[in-house]
């Protein structure tokens, strides 16, 4: 689990794809990262297989690969990097699964004085879990939703999170990692169950 604050920005030393998955290093200055660690890159939860001299190694399954935009990623190319949370740190975002459900186009990304506002494209399917106020993972940077309309959301990226994420180098048109936030998606997951199913489940909760 995550907190979608990214702790450091990674540079992609290579990507190899294959069909039954593949490996993706990358370059980082985080120094405690050991083999079989939890590592969200761009926001997908990654096991590093290989830690050596600043460069760890992870392995990218076809699902990830399918359902990210990893594999997209040329040498060179910077990711978000976040270390798993541990169970006495500060939650600074919100919880984080690693587990991206859709990548989206970004539809418009301007200045709005010193801040920016950020329009992702959202599938119709998707739009459910996202309300005015509630919380998103973009690449896995934690971020707040300010308006829903139809077919997209609008987010407000503040200075210091495009200095320090790869949002300083995204442009209209590029594909993000969007993770919505899981409290929303169990909440529509037990309502689409019926009302009896949801005091049920309500009552075992409580």
């Amino acid at each position: 689990m995550f907190t979608g604050l990214v702790e450091d920005l990674g540079e992609v030393v290579s990507l190899s794809k294959g069909s039954a998955g593949g490996r993706l290093a990358v370059r980082t200055r985080l120094g405690d990262i050991k083999v079989g660690d939890s590592v969200a890159v761009n926001g997908a939860c990654l096991t590093a297989v290989e830690v050596r001299e600043g460069i760890i190694t992870f392995e990218v399954s076809p699902e990830t690969f399918g359902r990210t935009n990893l594999g997209f990623l040329r040498r060179g190319d910077l990711v978000n990097l976040e270390r798993a949370l541990r169970a006495d740190s500060r939650l600074g975002g919100h919880f984080v699964l690693g587990h991206v459900d859709f990548t989206a186009r970004i539809l418009s990304f301007r200045n709005l004085g010193e801040h920016r506002e950020l329009v992702i494209e959202v599938p119709s399917d998707q739009m459910r879990f996202f309300v005015e106020k509630g919380s998103v993972a973009i690449d896995g940077i934690s971020l707040t939703v300010n308006y829903v309309r139809e077919g997209s959301i609008s987010i407000n990226i503040i200075p210091h999170t495009f200095e320090n994420t790869n949002l300083k180098v995204r442009k209209p048109g590029d594909l993000v990692n969007v993770e919505a936030d899981i409290i929303g998606k169990y909440v529509v997951g037990l309502l689409s169950k019926g009302e009896s199913s949801l005091e049920e489940n309500l009552r075992d909760l409580f």
